[in-house]
């Protein structure tokens, strides 16, 4: 025998759903999950010996790990579109991520920087491999781009050579958005110490030396006790080497549970 509803659990009900239907439009909202990873196009450093430029898989799919199992959806975008290629072999959490996560999938459709919305996006990450100093950092709509989700209060992140990707990214003001933060990314000592670019000769820049031109307070190995460690200034999460990218994106999602509303 059917039972009908009186009034008052009829009004209940309709709370209930209300109030679900405005927890899922928030859950899956255009801003509310999302996050940037930005990355390169660059296959090799363009001099006779081809040095290895291509994005270091161990400085995106920890990262992006990360992201995914605290409930974000990410994407990819690059300053030509289409697949990104990556060096290192996929191991531990990059392994998972490739099998279980679709992280090739995603980096296999980056957009193209016109086909991004900022205001879509609560954070971005940028990881290394020398790719990023030479068309991300000198794309002025990605640069743009990354500013803009900063400035709506999104979260900024980078490790390794990533830092240099957003070294130059700008506010609305003309003002570079590292300008007065502290910034760790790949030292400069170091690079000059390594042959992988050729002591950093064919670099378009070191990425310390531009943070610090562009006003940032950079860390080094000098200036941090542990070379791991991972700086977090305002809404920038920063770096210095590889094995710390996994940290990066989880103090990111601190930062994004602390400001979510």
């Amino acid at each position: 025998m059917k039972r009908l509803m009186s009034k008052s659990q009829v009004l209940a009900f309709s709370c209930c759903f209300s109030a679900l239907m405005l927890l899922t439009a928030s859950a899956f909202g255009a801003s509310g999950n999302r996050v940037l990873f930005v990355a390169s196009n660059v296959l090799d450093m363009g001099d006779p010996e081809q040095h290895e430029a291509r994005n270091n898989l161990w400085e995106y799919a920890p990262p992006f790990h990360i992201f995914v199992m605290h409930g974000y959806e990410v994407d990819f975008v690059s300053p030509q579109g289409g697949a990104v290629e990556f060096m290192m072999e996929p191991l531990g959490i990059s392994s998972y991520a490739i099998k279980y996560e679709d992280f090739l999938g995603k980096a296999g459709r980056t957009l193209v920087p016109s086909q991004v919305d900022a205001v879509q996006y609560r954070a971005v990450y940028v990881g290394g491999g020398y790719g990023t100093l030479f068309d991300v950092a000198s794309n002025e709509a990605l640069m743009t781009l990354i500013g803009a989700i900063y400035e709506q209060g999104g979260v900024v992140g980078g490790c390794g050579h990533g830092p240099g990707g957003f070294a130059n990214a700008k506010m609305n003001d003309g003002r570079y958005l590292v300008q007065g933060k502290r910034v760790a990314g790949f030292p400069d000592a170091t690079e000059r110490s390594k042959t992988w670019a050729k002591q950093g000769s064919l670099l378009p820049f070191l990425v310390e030396e531009q943070l610090r031109k562009n006003g940032a307070l950079a860390e080094n190995k000098e200036t941090l006790a542990d070379k791991h460690a991972v700086v977090v200034d305002q809404r920038i999460v920063s770096s210095m080497f590889l094995p710390s990218a996994a940290s990066v994106a989880e103090e990111m999602v601190r930062l994004l549970e602390r400001e979510s509303p």
